[in-house]
Protein backbone atom coordinates (compact mmCIF):
# COMPACT_ATOMS: atom_id res chain seq x y z
CA UNK A 1 0.00 0.00 0.00
CA UNK A 2 1.18 3.58 -0.73
CA UNK A 3 2.43 5.20 2.01
CA UNK A 4 1.81 9.11 3.00
CA UNK A 5 4.28 12.10 2.23
CA UNK A 6 6.53 12.57 5.25
CA UNK A 7 4.82 15.32 7.68
CA UNK A 8 5.34 18.64 6.20
CA UNK A 9 7.95 21.15 8.05
CA UNK A 10 5.89 23.28 9.94
CA UNK A 11 6.00 27.41 9.74
CA UNK A 12 4.36 30.16 11.42
CA UNK A 13 3.54 32.19 7.44
CA UNK A 14 3.98 31.20 4.05
CA UNK A 15 7.30 31.39 2.80
CA UNK A 16 6.46 33.91 0.08
CA UNK A 17 9.26 32.84 -1.68
CA UNK A 18 12.43 30.22 -0.57
CA UNK A 19 11.38 26.45 -1.95
CA UNK A 20 8.49 28.26 -3.29
CA UNK A 21 10.05 29.41 -6.32
CA UNK A 22 10.79 25.39 -6.84
CA UNK A 23 7.10 24.92 -7.25
CA UNK A 24 6.72 27.69 -9.43
CA UNK A 25 9.05 26.28 -11.16
CA UNK A 26 7.62 22.58 -11.24
CA UNK A 27 3.90 24.58 -11.98
CA UNK A 28 5.76 26.41 -14.86
CA UNK A 29 7.11 23.05 -16.63
CA UNK A 30 3.19 21.44 -16.03
CA UNK A 31 1.70 24.38 -18.25
CA UNK A 32 4.24 23.94 -20.87
CA UNK A 33 4.01 20.41 -20.98
CA UNK A 34 0.51 20.01 -20.38
CA UNK A 35 -1.44 23.14 -20.47
CA UNK A 36 0.69 24.42 -23.80
CA UNK A 37 0.49 20.74 -25.41
CA UNK A 38 -3.14 20.45 -25.06
CA UNK A 39 -3.84 24.37 -26.82
CA UNK A 40 -1.71 22.74 -29.82
CA UNK A 41 -4.77 20.17 -30.14
CA UNK A 42 -5.65 23.15 -32.42
CA UNK A 43 -3.26 21.99 -34.79
CA UNK A 44 -4.10 17.74 -34.47
CA UNK A 45 -7.82 18.96 -34.95
CA UNK A 46 -7.33 19.91 -38.63
CA UNK A 47 -4.71 16.60 -38.86
CA UNK A 48 -7.68 14.15 -37.36
CA UNK A 49 -10.02 15.84 -39.67
CA UNK A 50 -8.39 14.95 -42.65
CA UNK A 51 -7.06 11.68 -41.29
CA UNK A 52 -10.34 10.11 -40.22
CA UNK A 53 -12.58 12.44 -42.40
CA UNK A 54 -14.82 13.05 -39.30
CA UNK A 55 -16.79 16.26 -38.85
CA UNK A 56 -16.24 19.19 -36.93
CA UNK A 57 -18.47 17.60 -34.10
CA UNK A 58 -17.32 14.66 -34.19
CA UNK A 59 -13.02 15.49 -33.78
CA UNK A 60 -14.44 18.05 -30.98
CA UNK A 61 -15.09 15.48 -28.74
CA UNK A 62 -11.36 14.38 -28.32
CA UNK A 63 -10.53 17.85 -27.14
CA UNK A 64 -13.56 18.42 -25.44
CA UNK A 65 -12.92 15.02 -22.93
CA UNK A 66 -9.63 15.90 -22.94
CA UNK A 67 -10.61 19.55 -21.05
CA UNK A 68 -13.54 18.48 -19.34
CA UNK A 69 -11.81 15.28 -17.14
CA UNK A 70 -9.23 17.98 -16.33
CA UNK A 71 -11.41 19.40 -14.51
CA UNK A 72 -14.14 17.71 -13.13
CA UNK A 73 -11.75 15.35 -12.19
CA UNK A 74 -11.16 17.22 -8.99
CA UNK A 75 -12.85 16.51 -6.54
CA UNK A 76 -11.25 12.28 -7.32
CA UNK A 77 -7.96 14.44 -7.54
CA UNK A 78 -8.35 16.04 -3.95
CA UNK A 79 -8.84 12.73 -2.51
CA UNK A 80 -6.02 11.56 -3.96
CA UNK A 81 -4.00 14.13 -2.27
CA UNK A 82 -5.73 13.89 0.58
CA UNK A 83 -4.65 10.13 0.93
CA UNK A 84 -1.06 9.52 -0.42
CA UNK A 85 -0.23 13.68 -1.37
CA UNK A 86 0.53 16.10 -3.80
CA UNK A 87 3.91 14.72 -5.06
CA UNK A 88 2.23 10.85 -5.76
CA UNK A 89 -0.39 12.59 -7.53
CA UNK A 90 1.21 14.37 -9.83
CA UNK A 91 3.29 11.54 -10.53
CA UNK A 92 0.27 9.41 -11.87
CA UNK A 93 -0.77 12.35 -14.05
CA UNK A 94 2.75 12.43 -15.43
CA UNK A 95 2.33 8.53 -16.55
CA UNK A 96 -1.63 8.91 -17.60
CA UNK A 97 -0.13 11.71 -19.91
CA UNK A 98 2.40 9.91 -21.39
CA UNK A 99 0.50 6.54 -21.75
CA UNK A 100 -2.55 8.45 -23.40
CA UNK A 101 -0.11 9.74 -25.76
CA UNK A 102 1.83 6.86 -26.87
CA UNK A 103 -1.22 4.73 -27.20
CA UNK A 104 -2.79 7.96 -29.23
CA UNK A 105 -0.07 7.24 -31.87
CA UNK A 106 -1.85 3.74 -32.96
CA UNK A 107 -5.03 4.70 -33.24
CA UNK A 108 -7.54 3.91 -36.12
CA UNK A 109 -10.68 6.11 -35.49
CA UNK A 110 -11.84 8.86 -33.82
CA UNK A 111 -13.78 7.14 -30.69
CA UNK A 112 -10.51 5.59 -29.97
CA UNK A 113 -8.89 8.77 -29.90
CA UNK A 114 -11.49 10.16 -27.65
CA UNK A 115 -10.22 7.37 -25.02
CA UNK A 116 -6.63 7.45 -25.52
CA UNK A 117 -6.06 11.30 -25.88
CA UNK A 118 -9.15 12.57 -24.79
CA UNK A 119 -10.10 10.43 -20.95
CA UNK A 120 -6.00 9.65 -20.49
CA UNK A 121 -4.38 12.77 -20.64
CA UNK A 122 -7.32 14.72 -19.26
CA UNK A 123 -7.14 12.66 -16.00
CA UNK A 124 -3.49 13.08 -16.04
CA UNK A 125 -4.06 16.54 -16.31
CA UNK A 126 -6.26 16.94 -13.58
CA UNK A 127 -3.71 15.26 -10.70
CA UNK A 128 -0.61 17.67 -12.18
CA UNK A 129 -2.27 20.43 -12.35
CA UNK A 130 -4.56 19.96 -9.22
CA UNK A 131 -1.21 19.11 -7.30
CA UNK A 132 0.90 21.85 -7.64
CA UNK A 133 -1.93 24.28 -7.20
CA UNK A 134 -2.67 23.31 -3.74
CA UNK A 135 0.92 23.32 -2.73
CA UNK A 136 1.97 26.67 -4.06
CA UNK A 137 -0.56 28.03 -2.41
CA UNK A 138 0.19 27.08 0.67
CA UNK A 139 3.71 28.44 -0.41
CA UNK A 140 2.19 31.52 -1.10
CA UNK A 141 0.43 34.71 -0.09
CA UNK A 142 1.65 38.42 -0.73
CA UNK A 143 3.40 37.06 -3.78
CA UNK A 144 0.60 34.42 -4.94
CA UNK A 145 -0.77 36.57 -8.01
CA UNK A 146 2.62 36.85 -9.23
CA UNK A 147 3.78 33.71 -8.54
CA UNK A 148 0.89 32.24 -10.66
CA UNK A 149 1.47 34.14 -13.43
CA UNK A 150 4.92 33.45 -13.59
CA UNK A 151 3.87 29.73 -13.40
CA UNK A 152 1.04 30.13 -15.55
CA UNK A 153 3.37 31.73 -18.15
CA UNK A 154 4.43 28.60 -19.09
CA UNK A 155 1.04 27.58 -21.10
CA UNK A 156 2.18 31.20 -23.47
CA UNK A 157 5.37 28.75 -24.80
CA UNK A 158 2.59 27.88 -27.43
CA UNK A 159 4.65 30.30 -29.34
CA UNK A 160 7.48 27.51 -29.63
CA UNK A 161 5.10 24.37 -29.48
CA UNK A 162 2.82 25.17 -31.96
CA UNK A 163 5.71 25.37 -35.09
CA UNK A 164 7.38 22.49 -33.17
CA UNK A 165 4.28 20.96 -33.39
CA UNK A 166 4.09 21.33 -37.17
CA UNK A 167 7.84 20.57 -37.88
CA UNK A 168 7.14 17.23 -36.01
CA UNK A 169 3.57 16.20 -37.71
CA UNK A 170 5.63 17.24 -41.12
CA UNK A 171 8.55 15.26 -40.34
CA UNK A 172 7.49 12.13 -38.38
CA UNK A 173 3.47 12.71 -39.26
CA UNK A 174 1.02 12.62 -36.16
CA UNK A 175 2.03 9.21 -35.18
CA UNK A 176 5.15 10.14 -34.65
CA UNK A 177 5.02 13.53 -32.62
CA UNK A 178 2.42 12.17 -30.38
CA UNK A 179 4.79 9.68 -29.60
CA UNK A 180 7.55 12.36 -28.88
CA UNK A 181 5.04 14.35 -26.81
CA UNK A 182 4.63 11.40 -24.74
CA UNK A 183 8.56 11.04 -24.02
CA UNK A 184 8.57 15.03 -23.18
CA UNK A 185 5.80 14.73 -20.56
CA UNK A 186 7.93 11.87 -18.67
CA UNK A 187 10.12 15.10 -17.81
CA UNK A 188 7.37 15.59 -15.07
CA UNK A 189 7.96 13.01 -13.21
CA UNK A 190 11.62 14.55 -11.87
CA UNK A 191 9.52 18.00 -11.26
CA UNK A 192 7.24 16.43 -9.40
CA UNK A 193 10.04 15.46 -6.68
CA UNK A 194 10.28 19.18 -5.87
CA UNK A 195 6.69 19.12 -4.47
CA UNK A 196 7.88 19.01 -1.04
CA UNK A 197 4.75 19.55 1.19
CA UNK A 198 4.84 22.51 4.29
CA UNK A 199 2.85 22.91 6.96
CA UNK A 200 1.50 26.66 7.85
CA UNK A 201 0.63 26.65 11.53
CA UNK A 202 -0.18 30.15 13.86
CA UNK A 203 2.35 30.87 16.84
CA UNK A 204 -0.28 30.37 19.33
CA UNK A 205 -1.72 27.00 18.10
CA UNK A 206 2.22 25.76 17.48
CA UNK A 207 2.03 24.06 21.12
CA UNK A 208 -1.23 22.34 20.23
CA UNK A 209 -0.11 20.87 17.28
CA UNK A 210 3.28 19.79 18.42
CA UNK A 211 1.31 17.69 21.36
CA UNK A 212 -0.80 15.83 18.79
CA UNK A 213 2.18 15.56 16.35
CA UNK A 214 3.09 11.96 17.29
CA UNK A 215 -0.44 10.79 16.20
CA UNK A 216 -0.78 12.97 13.39
CA UNK A 217 2.28 11.97 11.85
CA UNK A 218 1.59 8.27 12.07
CA UNK A 219 -1.54 8.62 10.33
CA UNK A 220 -1.76 8.18 6.70
CA UNK A 221 -4.19 11.22 5.37
CA UNK A 222 -1.88 13.75 4.48
CA UNK A 223 -2.64 17.52 4.63
CA UNK A 224 -2.76 18.92 1.46
CA UNK A 225 -4.47 21.97 1.06
CA UNK A 226 -4.97 24.20 3.94
CA UNK A 227 -3.69 27.56 3.49
CA UNK A 228 -3.70 29.33 6.60
CA UNK A 229 -3.33 28.52 9.92
CA UNK A 230 -7.38 28.34 10.26
CA UNK A 231 -7.53 25.99 7.27
CA UNK A 232 -4.22 23.93 8.81
CA UNK A 233 -6.31 23.57 12.24
CA UNK A 234 -9.61 22.89 10.96
CA UNK A 235 -8.23 19.82 8.58
CA UNK A 236 -5.77 18.39 11.79
CA UNK A 237 -9.08 18.33 14.01
CA UNK A 238 -10.73 16.78 11.33
CA UNK A 239 -7.54 14.16 10.78
CA UNK A 240 -7.08 13.71 13.98
CA UNK A 241 -10.88 12.65 15.02
CA UNK A 242 -11.12 10.28 12.03
CA UNK A 243 -7.72 8.76 13.63
CA UNK A 244 -9.14 8.61 17.18
CA UNK A 245 -12.12 6.86 15.49
CA UNK A 246 -9.95 4.67 13.92
CA UNK A 247 -8.48 3.47 17.05
CA UNK A 248 -11.49 2.96 18.70
CA UNK A 249 -12.25 0.16 16.12
CA UNK A 250 -9.34 -1.54 16.26
CA UNK A 251 -9.45 -1.03 20.37
CA UNK A 252 -11.71 -4.51 20.90
CA UNK A 253 -9.37 -6.13 17.83
CA UNK A 254 -6.27 -5.00 20.46
CA UNK A 255 -8.01 -6.55 23.36
CA UNK A 256 -9.34 -10.00 22.27
CA UNK A 257 -5.20 -10.18 21.32
CA UNK A 258 -4.27 -9.25 24.57
CA UNK A 259 -6.42 -11.92 25.91
CA UNK A 260 -5.19 -14.51 23.33
CA UNK A 261 -1.52 -13.96 24.79
CA UNK A 262 -2.02 -15.02 27.96
CA UNK A 263 -2.89 -18.32 26.69
CA UNK A 264 0.08 -18.74 23.84
CA UNK A 265 3.31 -16.35 25.03
CA UNK A 266 5.61 -16.75 22.15
CA UNK A 267 8.04 -13.68 21.22
CA UNK A 268 7.32 -13.95 17.19
CA UNK A 269 3.15 -14.45 17.55
CA UNK A 270 3.69 -11.22 19.56
CA UNK A 271 5.62 -9.32 16.81
CA UNK A 272 3.33 -10.77 14.14
CA UNK A 273 0.32 -9.29 16.23
CA UNK A 274 1.86 -6.08 16.87
CA UNK A 275 2.45 -5.50 12.90
CA UNK A 276 -1.05 -6.79 12.13
CA UNK A 277 -2.86 -4.77 14.26
CA UNK A 278 -0.95 -1.58 12.78
CA UNK A 279 -1.43 -1.79 9.70
CA UNK A 280 -5.29 -2.49 10.52
CA UNK A 281 -4.88 0.72 11.65
CA UNK A 282 -3.88 2.43 8.97
CA UNK A 283 -6.41 0.95 6.85
CA UNK A 284 -9.36 1.89 8.99
CA UNK A 285 -8.29 5.94 9.43
CA UNK A 286 -7.47 5.91 5.51
CA UNK A 287 -11.10 4.73 4.65
CA UNK A 288 -12.52 6.58 6.99
CA UNK A 289 -10.94 10.20 6.02
CA UNK A 290 -11.83 9.35 2.52
CA UNK A 291 -15.55 8.76 3.99
CA UNK A 292 -15.04 12.23 5.23
CA UNK A 293 -13.96 13.92 2.41
CA UNK A 294 -16.53 12.32 0.02
CA UNK A 295 -19.28 12.99 2.35
CA UNK A 296 -18.20 16.49 2.81
CA UNK A 297 -20.95 19.17 1.72
CA UNK A 298 -19.72 22.57 3.95
CA UNK A 299 -18.60 23.86 0.75
CA UNK A 300 -22.57 23.99 -0.55
CA UNK A 301 -23.69 26.65 2.39
CA UNK A 302 -20.58 29.26 1.40
CA UNK A 303 -22.22 31.87 -1.32
CA UNK A 304 -18.76 32.49 -2.98
CA UNK A 305 -18.39 29.07 -3.74
CA UNK A 306 -21.41 28.88 -6.39
CA UNK A 307 -19.93 32.54 -7.75
CA UNK A 308 -16.75 31.32 -8.37
CA UNK A 309 -18.03 27.97 -10.09
CA UNK A 310 -20.81 30.10 -11.97
CA UNK A 311 -17.54 32.50 -13.28
CA UNK A 312 -14.91 29.30 -13.51
CA UNK A 313 -17.68 27.36 -15.48
CA UNK A 314 -18.08 29.67 -18.17
CA UNK A 315 -14.85 31.26 -18.71
CA UNK A 316 -13.81 27.60 -19.14
CA UNK A 317 -16.18 27.17 -21.45
CA UNK A 318 -15.50 30.06 -23.38
CA UNK A 319 -11.85 30.20 -23.69
CA UNK A 320 -11.54 26.26 -24.94
CA UNK A 321 -13.54 27.28 -28.09
CA UNK A 322 -11.43 30.26 -29.81
CA UNK A 323 -8.26 28.10 -28.74
CA UNK A 324 -9.13 25.02 -30.87
CA UNK A 325 -11.10 27.06 -33.86
CA UNK A 326 -8.67 29.86 -33.90
CA UNK A 327 -6.36 27.34 -36.72
CA UNK A 328 -9.74 25.62 -38.43
CA UNK A 329 -10.92 28.92 -38.68
CA UNK A 330 -8.15 31.03 -40.47
CA UNK A 331 -7.69 27.30 -42.85
CA UNK A 332 -11.62 28.68 -43.81
CA UNK A 333 -10.00 32.02 -44.81
CA UNK A 334 -7.33 30.60 -46.90
CA UNK A 335 -4.67 31.63 -45.14
CA UNK A 336 -2.12 29.09 -45.00
CA UNK A 337 -1.16 26.16 -42.05
CA UNK A 338 2.20 27.56 -41.29
CA UNK A 339 0.84 30.70 -41.37
CA UNK A 340 -1.62 29.97 -39.19
CA UNK A 341 0.33 28.41 -36.59
CA UNK A 342 1.91 31.28 -36.16
CA UNK A 343 -1.27 32.80 -34.65
CA UNK A 344 -0.76 30.30 -31.87
CA UNK A 345 2.62 31.17 -31.43
CA UNK A 346 1.75 34.82 -31.10
CA UNK A 347 -1.32 34.29 -28.78
CA UNK A 348 1.39 32.67 -26.64
CA UNK A 349 3.66 35.32 -26.11
CA UNK A 350 1.30 37.84 -25.60
CA UNK A 351 -0.83 36.11 -23.23
CA UNK A 352 2.86 34.96 -21.32
CA UNK A 353 3.56 38.56 -20.78
CA UNK A 354 -0.59 39.92 -19.73
CA UNK A 355 -0.09 37.01 -17.17
CA UNK A 356 3.12 38.06 -15.76
CA UNK A 357 1.88 42.36 -15.85
CA UNK A 358 -1.21 41.32 -14.76
CA UNK A 359 -0.45 39.47 -11.68
CA UNK A 360 2.01 42.15 -10.50
CA UNK A 361 -0.63 44.88 -10.80
CA UNK A 362 -2.66 42.65 -8.32
CA UNK A 363 -0.67 41.89 -6.19
CA UNK A 364 -0.01 46.18 -5.20
CA UNK A 365 -3.44 46.07 -3.97
CA UNK A 366 -4.84 48.83 -5.24
CA UNK A 367 -8.22 47.24 -5.48
CA UNK A 368 -9.81 43.31 -4.66
CA UNK A 369 -8.12 41.14 -7.46
CA UNK A 370 -12.22 39.89 -8.45
CA UNK A 371 -12.84 43.47 -9.78
CA UNK A 372 -9.52 42.95 -11.94
CA UNK A 373 -10.79 39.55 -13.11
CA UNK A 374 -14.28 40.61 -13.89
CA UNK A 375 -12.95 43.36 -15.99
CA UNK A 376 -11.00 41.25 -18.09
CA UNK A 377 -13.78 38.73 -18.44
CA UNK A 378 -15.93 41.23 -19.74
CA UNK A 379 -13.02 42.60 -22.33
CA UNK A 380 -12.85 38.89 -23.70
CA UNK A 381 -16.65 38.52 -24.13
CA UNK A 382 -16.46 42.04 -26.33
CA UNK A 383 -13.31 40.56 -28.28
CA UNK A 384 -14.69 37.18 -29.55
CA UNK A 385 -18.08 38.80 -30.06
CA UNK A 386 -16.27 41.36 -32.29
CA UNK A 387 -13.89 38.16 -34.11
CA UNK A 388 -16.03 37.37 -36.87
CA UNK A 389 -15.23 40.52 -38.55
CA UNK A 390 -11.60 39.44 -38.37
CA UNK A 391 -11.88 37.70 -42.52
CA UNK A 392 -8.05 38.70 -43.10
CA UNK A 393 -4.93 37.48 -41.91
CA UNK A 394 -3.80 40.66 -40.69
CA UNK A 395 -7.48 41.19 -38.82
CA UNK A 396 -6.96 37.85 -37.47
CA UNK A 397 -3.77 38.52 -35.84
CA UNK A 398 -5.29 41.85 -34.41
CA UNK A 399 -8.05 39.58 -32.63
CA UNK A 400 -5.50 37.49 -31.44
CA UNK A 401 -3.37 39.71 -29.76
CA UNK A 402 -5.74 41.50 -28.13
CA UNK A 403 -7.73 38.20 -26.59
CA UNK A 404 -4.60 36.93 -25.41
CA UNK A 405 -3.96 39.95 -23.56
CA UNK A 406 -7.46 40.00 -21.70
CA UNK A 407 -7.33 36.53 -21.46
CA UNK A 408 -4.35 36.45 -19.92
CA UNK A 409 -5.10 39.36 -17.44
CA UNK A 410 -8.05 36.76 -15.89
CA UNK A 411 -5.79 33.27 -16.09
CA UNK A 412 -3.38 34.62 -13.84
CA UNK A 413 -5.96 35.70 -11.62
CA UNK A 414 -7.80 32.35 -11.39
CA UNK A 415 -6.04 31.26 -8.08
CA UNK A 416 -5.46 34.41 -6.30
CA UNK A 417 -8.94 34.86 -6.86
CA UNK A 418 -10.10 31.45 -5.73
CA UNK A 419 -7.29 31.93 -2.37
CA UNK A 420 -9.76 35.18 -1.64
CA UNK A 421 -13.23 33.53 -1.89
CA UNK A 422 -12.80 30.73 -0.58
CA UNK A 423 -13.01 31.78 2.79
CA UNK A 424 -12.82 29.10 5.88
CA UNK A 425 -13.22 26.40 2.95
CA UNK A 426 -9.93 24.06 2.05
CA UNK A 427 -8.43 25.30 -0.92
CA UNK A 428 -8.36 22.04 -2.52
CA UNK A 429 -11.91 20.96 -2.18
CA UNK A 430 -13.08 24.31 -3.06
CA UNK A 431 -10.75 23.79 -6.35
CA UNK A 432 -12.32 20.31 -6.98
CA UNK A 433 -15.99 20.60 -6.52
CA UNK A 434 -15.83 24.21 -8.84
CA UNK A 435 -13.51 22.35 -11.32
CA UNK A 436 -15.90 19.19 -11.06
CA UNK A 437 -18.89 21.87 -11.96
CA UNK A 438 -16.91 23.54 -15.05
CA UNK A 439 -15.46 19.99 -16.58
CA UNK A 440 -19.58 18.52 -16.85
CA UNK A 441 -19.86 22.36 -18.81
CA UNK A 442 -16.40 22.58 -20.92
CA UNK A 443 -17.64 18.40 -21.89
CA UNK A 444 -20.30 20.28 -24.44
CA UNK A 445 -18.55 23.44 -25.63
CA UNK A 446 -16.51 21.89 -28.60
CA UNK A 447 -19.02 19.80 -29.60
CA UNK A 448 -21.72 22.31 -29.68
CA UNK A 449 -19.05 24.91 -31.28
CA UNK A 450 -18.37 22.58 -33.49
CA UNK A 451 -21.70 21.60 -34.61
CA UNK A 452 -22.76 25.28 -35.55
CA UNK A 453 -19.97 24.75 -37.78
CA UNK A 454 -21.91 21.74 -39.35
CA UNK A 455 -24.65 23.86 -39.48
CA UNK A 456 -23.48 27.37 -40.29
CA UNK A 457 -20.15 26.09 -42.36
CA UNK A 458 -18.79 29.21 -40.75
CA UNK A 459 -17.10 29.49 -37.36
CA UNK A 460 -18.74 33.03 -36.92
CA UNK A 461 -20.93 31.29 -34.64
CA UNK A 462 -18.97 29.47 -32.45
CA UNK A 463 -16.95 32.69 -31.88
CA UNK A 464 -20.34 34.44 -31.08
CA UNK A 465 -20.92 31.48 -28.71
CA UNK A 466 -17.81 32.23 -26.93
CA UNK A 467 -18.27 35.66 -26.03
CA UNK A 468 -21.27 35.06 -24.73
CA UNK A 469 -20.16 32.81 -22.44
CA UNK A 470 -17.25 35.30 -20.97
CA UNK A 471 -20.54 37.94 -20.55
CA UNK A 472 -22.04 35.72 -18.10
CA UNK A 473 -18.97 33.85 -16.74
CA UNK A 474 -18.44 38.09 -15.65
CA UNK A 475 -21.83 38.17 -14.06
CA UNK A 476 -21.53 36.47 -10.63
CA UNK A 477 -18.63 38.20 -9.64
CA UNK A 478 -21.02 41.64 -9.13
CA UNK A 479 -22.60 39.48 -6.61
CA UNK A 480 -19.14 39.09 -4.11
CA UNK A 481 -20.26 42.16 -1.96
CA UNK A 482 -23.80 40.70 -1.34
CA UNK A 483 -22.18 37.39 -0.58
CA UNK A 484 -19.49 39.08 1.97
CA UNK A 485 -22.35 40.60 4.08
CA UNK A 486 -24.39 37.75 4.34
CA UNK A 487 -21.22 35.40 5.14
CA UNK A 488 -20.56 38.96 7.96
CA UNK A 489 -24.33 38.49 9.14
CA UNK A 490 -23.99 34.41 9.70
Amino acid sequence: MLKREGKAPPYTKALDGGWGWMIVLHFFLVNVFVMGMTKTFAIFFVVFQEEFEGTSEQTGWIGSIMSSLSFSAGPLVAIICDTYGPKTASILGAFLITGGYLISSWATSIPFLCVTMGFLPGMGSAFSYQAAVVVMSKYFKKRLALSTAIARSGMGLTFLLAPFTKVLVDLYDWTGALTLFGAITLNLVPSSMLLRPIHITSESNSDTKDKGSHLSASGPAAVCGAETSHYETQESTIRDSSMQQAGQLGTSLTDSQNQNEEFNNGPNRNELLLITNEESFEKKAVLWNCKQKVCDTSLFKNPSFYIFTWSFLFSQLAYLIPTFHLVARAKTLGIDMTDASYLISVAGITETVSQIISGWVADQNWIKKYHYHKSYLILCGITNLLAPLATTFSLLMTYTVVFAIFSGGYLGLILPVLVDLSGNSIVHRFMGLASFFAGIAVLSGPPIAGWLYDYTQTYAGSFYFSGTCYLLSSVSLFFVPLAERWKSRV
